[in-house]
């Protein structure tokens, strides 16, 4: 039986969250709706308002989901809502394999049924090559792993999107190298902020957006937050992802949001969230210094970019 998405947490707990932080560079909000409340999209619906910071303001459903990054369905920022309409993210499962005590291929569904009522929902931010304000819904990357049991030898996590040609049209072409692949390194998977996106607004997640279920990684930019995963990986070694495989000059493997890097064709100090016309300054970790900054107090950011 399918759970569904408005039933992932009962509505006391999905209060109880983390509240929403003011954002950049697509700040991405992981949120449910609370057990019995229908499925909605409204514009700046006051369920998820009331956790928004002064100064920030919801996305509407429409610029979430004909706005995006997705080039297994072209680079045009309308393309993948245009080309994604045959994609068929169900039947799905997930394999997970690698340096781990249980290797195995999850039905989606049984995976969701395995992740607790306490992790169904972490509302968090995310980043994108562009600025917004999304609901998510999910459950921490962490859940999985513990589901995982990884061996103390796997040091990295590596992820790869479904390869399917015939449904994704790009990947017929030579836009990038196929299947798309991203990785993140252990304590980085683990930190409770990276997130198995499975729904925004209510709803499962649409076809443009990474359905059925993606990454979201809340202080990098938005290329590291992989879409359809079909594979989870443990690794010892540190994987090379796309984009620093086609351009490891301007694409690191970290992928931190950092204001005081500019990217080698423009700068990162500023940032312009969709529906606005007036940039914002780029937050160090994208806001959330505080939680993460640990993770890299021994590295030379502008070194390991």
């Amino acid at each position: 039986m399918k759970i569904p998405n408005s039933e992932i947490t009962p509505y006391e707990l999905y209060l109880n969250r983390r509240k929403f932080i003011k954002s950049t560079v697509l700040a991405s909000i992981g949120a449910s709706l609370p057990k019995g409340l229908n499925a909605n999209h409204s514009d700046n619906s006051e369920i998820y308002n009331a956790y928004l910071d002064e100064g920030d303001e919801l996305n509407k459903f429409s610029e979430i989901t004909t706005y995006n990054n997705f080039y297994e369905f072209w680079s045009g920022k309308g393309d993948p809502a245009k080309y994604s309409k045959d994609f068929k993210p169900e039947p799905w499962t997930i394999s997970v394999d690698g340096l781990v005590n249980k290797p195995k291929t999850f039905d989606f569904d049984d995976l969701l049924k395995k992740i607790t009522i306490e992790d169904r929902v972490y509302r968090l931010r995310c980043v994108e090559a562009w600025s917004m304000v999304i609901p998510w819904q999910g459950f921490p990357l962490s859940a999985l792993i513990n589901i995982a049991e990884p061996l103390s030898s796997a040091k990295f996590v590596k992820f790869e999107t479904i390869f399917r040609p015939t449904e994704m049209p790009a990947q017929s072409t030579g836009l990038l190298p196929w299947p798309y692949v991203e990785g993140l390194r252990m304590d980085e998977a683990m930190n409770p902020l990276t997130l198995l996106s499975t729904g925004l607004y209510g709803h499962k997640l649409p076809n443009q957006n990474g359905a059925p279920i993606r990454l979201v990684v809340p202080w990098k930019y938005g290329f590291k937050s992989i879409k359809s995963i079909t594979k989870i990986s443990f690794t010892e070694s540190r994987p090379v992802s796309t984009w620093q495989s086609l351009a490891p000059h301007e694409y690191g493997f970290y992928s931190n949001v950092n204001p005081n890097v500019d990217h080698p064709r423009w700068s990162q100090s500023t940032e312009r969230r969709i529906g606005e016309f007036k940039r914002r300054k780029t937050l160090m970790y994208n806001g959330y210094e505080k939680e993460v900054s640990y993770m890299y107090k021994d590295l030379d950011l502008k070194k390991f970019f």
